[in-house]
């Protein structure tokens, strides 16, 4: 854990200086676009909030989830060597895929997605949008189940803490709309400013892509792969509209737990806190020599339906 918060103090630095150099960029440019601004000062100020309170919080963030990895590293038959360059190439890959099963989570299960749609609420995407990450989301720790396969073949739990580290400090550079496509090589291996820019998009084709940390073939292995073929609509599909760093981190699951309070049936309740986000309970038909009972299932529309305020 000591070279994982090592590696994050070291890099707010540089995150501050790059963050100010596209900001500048993006000031001076002669024709802006007018319909989204490559940046807000004041989103951007709601960014940096949200990232600074998450450091405050980051001890009790670490604590609650540091268990489950720790618990089952215990339980492994044998310890791999971190003095083997093997099991670093190890732990990296599988890190990174352990990364995509919990992106992918993030999105499909509403407990978590109400942690992660706090990275997607900034309507911009530029570097200050990398920091705009969730903090003390009840249940978020939950994600730390695709970790346990890593410890329990042996790689330490520093180790998969410190891999978990280096791919999200990949991802930084990525929220920018200033580099366009790189060479097709790097296009088709590793995740790209332009990969992830469609990954923020809240416009179909982009709805659910992309979910690749530092390797986008994941995604093309497991079909959530698109291109970059038109504009990007970023933000959420149902926009938070405030800029308050406190209500940001928390819309989403207010609205989650006003869903789950309103449901009528257990199955409501439980389609609403693991169900994907956009499902909704909806009534049966009236069976012959019954009286009509509530029922739930869940809207086949996908990540279209993925709001932030119930509809």
């Amino acid at each position: 854990m000591h070279e994982t918060l090592q590696l994050g103090l070291y890099a707010i630095p540089a995150f501050l200086l790059l963050m100010t150099i596209e900001f500048i960029g993006y000031r001076r440019e002669k024709e802006p676009k007018a319909d989204r601004p490559g940046v807000s000062a004041r989103d951007t100020a709601t960014s940096l909030s949200i990232y600074a309170i998450g450091q405050l919080t980051k001890p009790l963030n670490d604590f609650i989830q540091l268990p489950v990895v720790v618990v089952a590293a215990a339980l492994a038959p044998d310890t791999l060597s971190s003095s083997d360059w093997r099991v670093w190439v190890a732990a990296l890959v599988l890190a990174d895929l352990a990364y995509y099963v919990q992106h992918r989570m993030g999105h499909r299960i509403r407990l978590l997605w109400a942690g992660h749609s706090v990275h997607h609420s900034s309507r911009h995407f530029n570097l200050s949008t990398a920091v705009r990450l969730p903090w003390l989301i009840p249940g978020s720790f939950l994600t730390a189940v695709a970790d346990i396969p890593l410890a329990l073949i042996g790689i330490p739990a520093w180790m998969i803490f410190l891999a978990h580290s280096i791919v999200l400090l990949f991802q930084y550079p990525i929220h920018t709309e200033r580099i366009d496509r790189l060479p097709r090589p790097v296009e088709f291996v590793f995740n790209t400013p332009s990969h992830h820019r469609v990954h923020h998009g809240a416009n179909n084709p982009y709805l659910d892509k992309n979910y690749g940390g530092i390797l986008i073939v994941w995604d093309r292995l497991f079909g959530s792969y698109a291109e970059e073929t038109e504009p990007v609509t970023y933000g959420l599909t149902t926009n938070i509209g405030t800029h308050n760093p406190v209500k940001a981190n928390y819309h989403e699951f207010a609205g989650m737990v006003r869903d789950i309070r309103r449901a009528r049936t257990w199955r409501g309740r439980a389609g609403y806190l693991l169900g994907p986000p956009g499902w909704r309970e909806t009534e049966t038909t009236v069976r012959p020599g019954r009286t009509p009972a509530p029922a739930s299932e869940a809207v086949p529309t996908g990540q279209e339906n993925k709001e932030t305020v119930p509809a």
